[in-house]
C-alpha cells in the first residue's frame, strides 16, 4: 500500500519559470538524419548521462544527441531573431 501525499497550504518558496524548449510529440516520431562524429568528451559528462540514461530507460547516446539539438535550435532561432531586428524598417 502507498503513502497518500499529504498537501498543506505553505508557501513553496521563489518559483522560477523556465521557457518550454520540447519538442512537440510530432517533431519525435521521425527519424533523423543523422552524420557520425568522433568527439572526446570529459569522463565525468558520459558517466553523467549514463546515470542519467539507466533511470529513464534510454540510450545515453540519444540524450547527447537530444541535448546538442536542442542547444542549436534555441541558438540558431535568438541568433536569427538578433539579426532580424537590426535590419532596418522596410518602406513601402
Amino acid at each position: 500500500m502507498s503513502a497518500k501525499t499529504k498537501y498543506t497550504d505553505e508557501p513553496i518558496g521563489p518559483v522560477k519559470v523556465i521557457p518550454d524548449f520540447l519538442p512537440p510529440p510530432e517533431e519525435l516520431v521521425f527519424k533523423e538524419d543523422t552524420v557520425k562524429v568522433t568527439i572526446a568528451l570529459s569522463r565525468e559528462s558520459v558517466e553523467f548521462f549514463k546515470r542519467e540514461a539507466r533511470k529513464h530507460d534510454t540510450q545515453y547516446q540519444k540524450m547527447i544527441r537530444r541535448l546538442l539539438d536542442a542547444y542549436a535550435v534555441a541558438h540558431s532561432k535568438a541568433k536569427q531573431n538578433e539579426i532580424t531586428a537590426k535590419r532596418p524598417a522596410r518602406r513601402r
